[in-house]
């Protein structure tokens, strides 16, 4: 059986010096092997068949019978890893805190530990509680993070 730990180790040599990061490595007990990787710069084809090419040098399918999929990861899927926050800095993301609310906005920074927010909400002003629109710059921790996306506008 292949081990997830070998894996990231090949891939991890496979991407040093370069501006690549490992966002997934998934081994199933059936030897189903996904690698999804991602870059500050993109991830094309190409670097998705080399890193192919180059696991299966590792490996023999007739020994191991295994299957591999390498791909750049998803723009709509959630955030795995901290360098997507990294990459996505002056962006607009959707995050989903753990209690439940949901903020649009520009990642203004982002720390291992934490992000920076900027956004606008609907907030009560005044006696009367009229509503008006107000910008909020915020920093919340990534542990209060249950999900972070990219938004994806079309022009």
């Amino acid at each position: 059986m292949i081990l997830k730990e070998d894996i990231e180790k090949i891939v991890a040599d496979f991407i040093a010096g370069t501006d690549m990061f490992i966002v997934d490595v998934i081994v199933s007990a059936s030897n189903v092997i996904q690698i999804s990787i991602d870059s500050f710069s993109g991830i094309d084809i190409d670097a998705c068949v080399q890193l192919s090419k180059c696991i299966e040098q590792h490996f023999d399918r007739e020994v191991e019978d295994y299957e591999l999929e390498v791909s750049s990861a998803g723009i709509s899927l959630p955030f795995k890893v901290f360098q997507q926050y990294q990459k996505n800095i002056g962006k607009e993301v959707t995050v989903l805190l753990k209690d439940g609310k949901k903020l649009t906005g520009t990642l203004i920074y982002a720390r291992p530990d934490a992000i920076q927010l900027a956004y606008t909400m609907m907030e009560k002003i005044g006696a009367k509680g009229k509503k008006k629109e107000v910008s909020k710059e915020e920093e919340f921790s990534l542990e209060a993070i249950k999900q972070t996306t990219l938004v994806i506008t079309v022009k």
